[in-house]
């Protein structure tokens, strides 16, 4: 059986109980949506805590049962049969538990930018990024997301030289984190005649969208330019200086935006650079933490290798958890669960692991 917290447990449903009643009493708008957001958050863990306490009275029950010398034979049989099954039961809810318990990641809901470049391969890389957008665009489509294209430089052949997203939902980042990094595809582009199989690679990144509570940015920290906006061929997109660029000026990160509209670029240049020192200052924690925690899947390090694309053989495979899949097809098309599940269940194992050895 595995050992828990007991005490904690105890904690989380007194807790719980308590905003139970603190919202039934009807506190002010601002304060219930608050109580709602922790309350919600903690139902699943409750539910499951409640049921396992429910599950070990029944066992002990059961064995009461069996220990009685008075028991008929008939209950005693009948309490053989079950107390398997409730056991089963209760190693489920105590695994259950256990991982709900890990520390949480406080980027964890918060929504993401989504960053796509095209790196090594010239114009096929450009293709491949514009087949990565695709595939997480789709992705988002199956969890319901918001999928906000915030900017985007189109490759010479097609696809993107580079292209950057706003995505919002319920668990973007926690489900979007582990893709950083750089992903290499294996296929016969469509220029090469001979069939010859080429590899290019694209990186992708995944910054948690940081709010103004996050990442305070003081107004003498940054310069703002703004730039008369190109569109193709050097042709204006218009006769006004729309584009803006924005530079932290402690940190040297530079942002740039040139859409139509100049009130909507700097907007979203300052949602991108909060979210870029936000992900500054992530990374800084997570290089203080031991070096174990480092090793983790989410260290976000985005030169590694994490995942290749083979066409030619339908493979992908993500080279930080041995994982191979043979349906590359469905997986461009958005279906990234059993990947990113493998990835999130990899890093609570190891988080665990840290929490035993702690």
């Amino acid at each position: 059986m595995i050992s828990l917290p007991r005490d904690r447990m105890d904690q989380v449903v007194k807790r719980f109980d308590m905003l139970e009643a603190q919202m039934a009493a009807g506190p002010a708008p601002d304060a219930y949506v608050k109580m709602a957001s922790e309350y919600a958050d903690m139902q699943e863990m409750v539910a499951k805590i409640r049921a396992l306490r429910a599950a070990e009275q029944e066992a002990a029950d059961l064995q009461a049962m069996l220990d009685d010398k008075a028991t008929d034979a008939e209950m005693r049989a009948l309490a053989e049969a079950d107390l398997p099954g409730v056991e089963e039961k209760i190693e489920a809810l105590q695994q259950d538990i256990q991982i709900l318990l890990l520390p949480k990641d406080a980027a964890d809901e918060k929504n993401a930018i989504l960053e796509i470049r095209a790196g090594t391969g010239g114009d096929e890389a450009a293709l491949f990024a514009g087949d990565l957008f695709r595939m997480y665009e789709r992705y988002a489509a199956e969890k319901g997301w918001r999928f906000e294209t915030v900017s985007a430089s189109d490759g010479d052949a097609g696809g993107f030289k580079e292209i950057v997203a706003s995505v919002s939902g319920k668990g973007v980042f926690a489900h979007l984190k582990f893709e950083s990094g750089v992903h290499r595809v294996q296929r016969v582009p469509a220029t090469e005649a001979q069939g010859r199989i080429h590899t290019s690679a694209a990186t992708v990144a995944v910054l948690p969208e940081a709010e103004e509570v996050d990442i305070d940015i003081r107004p003498e920290d940054i310069r703002i330019d703004t730039m008369r906006a190109s569109g193709a061929g050097g042709q204006h997109v218009n006769t006004t200086d729309s584009a803006v660029r924005i530079t932290h000026l402690p940190t040297g990160i530079m942002v740039v935006q040139a859409e139509k509209s100049q009130h909507q670029n700097r907007a979203r240049a300052m949602q991108i650079l909060r979210a870029k020192l936000y992900d500054m200052e992530r990374s800084r924690a997570a290089e203080e933490r031991s070096e174990s925690r480092k090793s983790q899947v989410g260290s976000g390090d985005r030169s590694e290798r994490i995942r290749t694309y083979n066409f030619p053989q339908g493979r992908l495979t993500d080279h930080r958890i041995n994982l191979t899949l043979y349906k590359l097809d469905r997986v461009m098309e958005g279906e990234l669960d059993e990947v990113v599940d493998a990835l999130i269940a990899d890093h609570q194992s190891k988080l665990l692991v840290d929490m035993k050895e702690d």
